[in-house]
């Protein structure tokens, strides 16, 4: 299998990625602008509950979150656990200590509910990260 997937990248850099040019300019803007994607509260609150419905360890959101393109939390993992405790006091979610010491946390019925509030809205008319915490 992988030496299939080796001739299938060598073939495609012959024939597809050859067409391709790219200028040191152009690779520069490319990488400034995935550098400069920025979220806003409401998407990184709205991922962070959708990764929940699932019980999930804080340091496997965060992984899971930069997957997504959301760096937030890459180098201030602190303020992960700070929506989530929030989240905790609104009643939105529960946690529980594992016998190994991880923290797990996961939506219950009543975050469920207000996800599936929130994704049902247009973007445009979604909830303000002040109504979620409110709300």
């Amino acid at each position: 299998m992988d030496k299939r997937l080796k001739n299938l990248r060598k073939t495609m850099d012959r024939e597809v990625f050859a067409q391709l040019k790219f200028t040191e300019s152009h690779k520069k803007s490319i990488r400034e602008k995935i550098k400069q994607a920025t979220h806003s509260d409401e998407e990184i609150l709205i991922a962070i509950m959708q990764l929940l419905v699932q019980e999930k360890t804080g340091y496997e959101l965060v992984s899971l979150l930069q997957s997504r393109g959301i760096l937030n939390f890459k180098e201030n993992e602190g303020s992960l656990y700070i929506i989530l405790h929030r989240l905790e006091l609104k009643g939105v979610l529960t946690s529980s200590w594992q016998e190994d010491g991880a923290k797990f946390y996961q939506l219950n019925k009543k975050g469920c509910r207000l996800l599936k509030k929130v994704e049902e809205q247009p973007l445009s008319n979604q909830m303000s990260f002040k109504e979620i915490f409110e709300g």
